[in-house]
């Protein structure tokens, strides 16, 4: 069996780490490279495990550090964003796992596709701020996209087979996050250490917060429009508590096609690996003797105003998506560093929206520039806050 050679941006994360888990598991992979922001440490570890060709540390010092660490490794060190594209486009690879945090992630991916390479996606940010420009990129280069998320994953299984003019809605599930059921006056005083609380998923800091406001769940209709190619207003988010159906799509002759699963990441993680076979996961499996019943519920996007401003911003559509990303990014950093209130993060993402005056089809320039302006403007206001 021919070696799948793996690039893994975003190695030490929740994604990185559990697709290092599956190549441990799938002796005809190998890793190829290696791409972390700061955490060294474990970056260490990962490169005396797997022997990678190359490593990036985004950030310049921490990769010296690195480089003295490991004197003697046949490892090449890299650093910022030129690295992380070296690390992107490296020959040898045959698929690239894109499983950086921010945006920091478009212009990695855009060179791995220009280098031919296929993508196996987790950096949603991308497709928010530039699908317009990397759905015909993926068209031109003739690569494969496949979705990392557990959502996207699910739909794209859902569609395996189908004709694109048969869809008549995509039905995009969400758990609902650790305040499904409040109402906003209730969230006020939601502390950081409470918003980490997922009922179902293990995810990084970040995403987690985004889920409890289910903003995520808003990028991710905003990217599920320009990975299946359909409008807004035909993807339909769906609470689903127990995370058991992934999501769905409905038919124009009302069949409804679902994946469902245990809420464990390795699976569309090997998938998108192994596509289009399918390979023995060791975990949990599904009951249906045992299983409790499935429920449905529809958002609340009253107090989950992040939801329904995704919605605006993706109707809307140009450079409104990268104010929308850049706007909650920079937030919930604040909120992590409690400066800012829990229900600040949706007025800011609001705030930044009404302000902004919408570029049609914005360059990978504007949106960078569109991106440090928000950024600036957010911090300018805010980061002296204490609360």
């Amino acid at each position: 069996m021919k070696t799948k050679n793996i690039a893994v941006l975003g190695s030490t994360g929740s994604i990185g780490t559990q697709t290092l888990e599956i190549i441990r598991n799938n002796k005809d992979m190998n890793v190829i490279s290696l791409a972390a922001r700061s955490n060294i440490s474990l970056l260490q570890k990962q490169i005396e495990e797997f022997s990678p060709n190359v490593v990036c540390v985004f950030d310049e010092k921490k990769a010296k550090e690195l480089r003295e660490n490991i004197k003697g490794a046949k490892t090449k060190i890299v650093a910022g964003m030129e690295g992380l594209i070296e690390c992107a486009i490296i020959s040898e690879a045959d698929i690239v796992v894109a499983a950086v945090v921010g945006m920091i992630g478009i212009r990695p991916v855009m060179e791995a596709i220009k280098a031919g390479k296929d993508i196996a996606f987790a950096n949603k940010e991308t497709l928010v701020t530039a699908g317009h420009i990397i759905m015909p990129m993926i068209k031109k280069y003739g690569v494969k996209l496949l979705p990392v998320d557990s959502e996207h994953a699910a739909i794209f299984q859902s569609l395996n087979g189908e004709n694109h003019a048969d869809i008549d809605k995509i039905l995009l599930t969400a758990s609902g996050g650790p305040f499904r059921g409040k109402k906003r006056e209730e969230l006020k005083n939601i502390q950081v250490e409470d918003a980490l609380k997922h009922p179902n998923w293990s995810m990084g800091r970040k995403i987690t917060i985004d889920s409890s406001t289910m903003v995520n769940k808003g990028l991710e209709v905003i990217e599920a429009k320009w990975l299946f190619n359909v409008s807004c207003d035909d993807i339909q988010v769906v609470v689903q508590p127990k995370s058991v159906i992934h999501s769905m799509v409905q038919f124009k002759d009302g069949a409804v096609i679902a994946q469902l699963g245990t809420p464990d990441m390795k699976l569309p993680i090997q998938y998108a690996l192994t596509y289009p076979d399918r390979r023995y996961l060791p975990g949990e499996r599904l009951d249906f003797w045992k299983m409790s019943e499935i429920t449905f519920e529809k958002p609340d996007m009253e107090t989950f105003k992040g939801l329904k401003l995704a919605y605006d911003a993706c109707r809307e559509g140009g450079s409104m998506p990268t104010v929308l990303n850049a706007a909650n990014e920079k937030a919930v950093a604040l909120f992590l560093e409690k400066k800012i209130a829990y229900l600040q993060i949706s007025d800011i993402i609001e705030e930044c929206m009404c302000k902004h005056t919408t570029i049609k089809e914005p360059s990978l320039e504007e949106i960078l520039e569109i991106e440090q302006n928000v950024y600036s403007y957010i911090l300018a206001k805010y980061n002296d806050n204490i609360i």
